[in-house]
């Protein structure tokens, strides 16, 4: 999963939550991510493009600590 802004990102079904750890170390879960859109995530060949047309102000979302 090479990106130059995405380290690492996990999603729970159950909750809809998906959460992305960026490069800068930053941590956020976006809400009510529907399943679909973290297929197309995890598939796409840039996840930093994807990320910013698809989920980025579109989801409500919460910063976590590293």
């Amino acid at each position: 999963m090479p990106s130059s802004v995405i380290k690492h990102f996990n999603y729970d079904e159950m909750t809809k939550n998906l959460k992305i750890t960026f490069t800068s170390e930053m941590v956020y879960q976006y809400k009510n991510v529907p399943k679909r859109v973290y297929e197309r995530f995890r598939i796409s060949s840039s996840k930093g493009i994807y990320f910013n047309q698809n989920i980025k102000n579109r989801f409500k979302f919460q910063k976590l600590e590293g």
